[in-house]
């Protein structure tokens, strides 16, 4: 697979016209996956891995000002269909399940990380896994390691 077209894929974001939708039979297909996507960083791809990161916009913020839930499952789902894509598994279909747990929050202007790797790409079923990480939250835990020795 090339590993270019996915990244075309992660950060297209939309064309411009898309943005100047004024009624819903304008709104693009994709607009969601656009919505939730746009500013996001690729930083390593290979096949079978997809690593992202981005700042959490505001316009993806609850009223708690933390990232929404909706938000980060759909940044899951589609950073897993590109881990897919890596490997060749051109997906047409849908997710038949997503399992996602909410371990911290991560607020508005925070740095964020997802990797997404592939555990099995089959003929009909394609299984990835995809992590969340806040940037801060990582070098902590790097730092108390480094402290414990």
């Amino acid at each position: 697979m090339d590993l270019e077209s996915v990244k075309r894929y992660i950060e297209k974001g939309g064309d411009e016209d898309d943005k100047k939708a004024t009624t819903i039979e304008e709104v693009p297909l994709r607009f969601f996956e656009r919505f939730v996507m746009e500013g996001l960083h690729i930083d390593h791809i290979e096949p079978g891995r997809v690593v992202c990161s981005m700042k959490v916009p505001p316009r993806l913020v609850n009223g708690g000002n933390f990232m929404h839930g909706g938000a980060a499952a759909m940044l899951v789902d589609a950073l897993g269909s590109a881990a897919l894509i890596t490997v060749g598994a051109f997906l047409t279909g849908v997710s038949v399940e997503i399992s996602v747990s909410y371990f911290d929050a991560a607020y508005a202007d925070e740095e964020i990380e997802i990797e997404a790797r592939v555990l099995n790409a089959g003929k009909a079923v394609g299984v990835a896994s995809a992590l969340t990480l806040k940037i801060e939250l990582r070098c902590m835990v790097h730092l108390m390691a480094l402290e414990s020795n």
